[in-house]
């Protein structure tokens, strides 16, 4: 059997682990074993928080929502049933932008609502 030798490609692969592991505290970004797991881990976590991301301005905006809605004398439920059922075209991202920048706009939303 002829030994195959993997020197190039193991060191990339090494070096790319470290570099990726730059930056960590200590033997995390200096061992390649220590560093592969940490950076495993990290990525990981990314890609979670990628996810948890999305929920985390969706409560952000709901919340933001309610406040300005109960100060108009609406709750989040009634505000969000009576734009579906007029068929307004705004998200809930677009409403809490309104309900934080613009509050003669929002006003002026709940009154047409309420109507």
């Amino acid at each position: 059997m002829v030994r195959i030798k993997r020197g190039n490609i193991a060191r990339k692969h090494r070096k790319k682990v470290l570099e990726l592991a730059s930056g960590y505290r200590g033997s995390h970004s200096r061992l390649f074993r220590v560093a592969n797991q940490q950076v495993f881990k990290a990525l990981k976590y990314s890609y979670t928080g990628r996810k948890n991301r999305k929920r985390w301005f969706r409560r952000l905006w709901i919340s933001r929502i309610n406040i300005a809605a109960r100060n108009v004398g609406l709750t989040y439920s009634r505000l969000i049933y009576k734009i579906k059922s007029e068929r307004i075209g705004l998200n809930r991202k677009m409403l809490s932008h309104i309900a934080v920048v613009d509050p003669k706009m929002w006003s002026l939303l709940a009154e047409t609502l309420q109507k």
